[in-house]
């Protein structure tokens, strides 16, 4: 009977192993991804300047402090296993966004990204990455600064989607201005990033085919 007991055991536990579903082996590794190894020197240097009381180029206290809060919450998405972005478009027009590149095998350690088009009205799949929003070098944007503060400026760049965010794009109506949702956003010029970024016009973003994956309505 103990035989049988200690069979019967042995079995029970190697089915839980084979039909368990493997959740610490699934969880992303994310102290390798490129994105979570800068979002955490940016945070032990603001955590530095913080604790030495040290003044930091176009950051007030508050600021940094602000900043502090911003990047400990993508800290939170990414160490969660929400190591993806969302990129929302109501502007009206096609949006020309970056995600994963095809036939990369592991995205999470990759830092180059391809070209898609996000059609108005869209938002990417869950869990498909969003990484960045082109705005065309005819567009005006109004970049928020991590103090809030709008500042208009012009098109030709990429806007930097955070892991754990949704962005979300619109036109203002009054003034045509796209507008978003995210104080303190990253910009991204040519040379900054190893991405292709075009130079071209609204009108021909909205030449383009959209194929971005999206979640369905």
């Amino acid at each position: 009977m103990k035989s049988l007991r200690y069979i019967l055991m042995v079995v029970v536990l190697f089915a839980s192993l084979v039909f368990a579903e493997p959740s610490l082996a699934d969880r992303p590794q994310y102290s390798k991804n490129p994105d979570y190894i800068t979002l955490i020197q940016e945070l032990n240097n603001l955590k530095t300047a913080e604790k030495t009381q040290t003044q930091l180029e176009g950051y007030t206290p508050e600021q940094i402090d602000r900043k502090i809060n911003e990047l400990e919450l993508q800290q939170y998405a990414f160490e969660s296993g929400i190591d993806w972005g969302q990129c929302s478009n109501q502007t009206g027009k096609t949006l020309a966004i970056y995600g994963p590149e095809p036939n990369i095998e592991d995205d999470e350690y990759s830092e180059g990204a391809a070209l898609y088009f996000l059609g108005n009205g869209q938002t990417t799949k869950d869990r498909w990455n969003c990484k960045g929003v082109y705005l065309p070098n005819d567009a005006k944007a109004l970049t928020l600064g991590i103090d809030e503060q709008g500042q208009e400026s012009p098109g030709g760049f990429v806007i930097k989607v955070p892991n754990g965010t949704n962005l979300v794009l619109k036109t203002n109506p009054d003034t045509g201005v796209i507008e978003f949702n995210q104080a303190g956003t990253k910009i991204l010029k040519t040379g900054e990033v190893n991405w292709f970024i075009p130079n071209v016009s609204q009108e021909i973003v909205d030449a383009q085919v959209t194929n971005a994956p999206t979640n369905k309505a």
